[in-house]
């Protein structure tokens, strides 16, 4: 259950390059700007998103069945304008330990330090929320995000060959990340 505190979270957030940006939960309120987030994306960024973000409805399906116990998505805005969004996947029963972790930023903030002040939100966000490991998977060859991941603590635990499939069919490997949050203790 979404806590008042992740409801209110904020944070503020100047650039090196002096521009603020704001961390928050995303809110049904965010419809527009969420769509005009995505509808601006490049085709080729498009062929590794895992959903058809072009499509408003996919967008309108995230806002319409927004529940905070299954992903918590946190963006982050520009004046009025969403400029990332990010978010924490929830499991149930045996893996309700785990939480995997995704993360898209508009072209203007990229490499600007927004992707990895998300990450730490969203670690944050994760510690409250007891979550024990995150998990992300990255296309192996985007090595500045893997990067920006392994500067945040994150561990390459394995690689997947041909394991996402490009609109155009061709195969990619998946580099798959984790970062524990929590030592998982115990004795036999």
């Amino acid at each position: 259950m979404i806590t008042k505190e992740e409801q209110t979270f904020r944070q503020l957030i100047t650039l090196k390059d002096g521009g603020r940006v704001l961390l928050r939960p995303l809110s049904k309120a965010d419809r527009q700007a969420l769509i005009a987030l995505f509808t601006a994306t490049s085709e080729e960024d498009r062929r590794y998103t895992r959903h058809d973000v072009s499509d408003p409805e996919v967008i309108n399906r995230w806002i319409d069945e927004l529940d905070y116990d299954k992903v918590l998505p946190l963006i982050a805005v520009i004046g009025d304008h969403i400029v990332g969004s990010s978010t924490l996947h929830f499991n149930q029963g045996p893996a309700r330990h785990r939480a995997e972790v995704r993360i898209f930023l508009a072209k203007e903030v990229r490499r600007r330090g927004v992707g990895s002040r998300m990450i730490q939100a969203l670690i944050e966000l994760a510690r409250r929320r007891s979550i024990y490991l995150l998990e992300v998977s990255i296309i192996n060859d985007q090595t500045h995000i893997i990067k920006a991941f392994q500067n945040q603590g994150f561990e390459v635990v394995c690689l997947l060959e041909d394991y996402f499939m490009l609109p155009d069919g061709e195969l990619k490997d998946v580099a798959h990340l984790n970062l524990k949050l929590r030592e998982f203790g115990g004795e036999f």
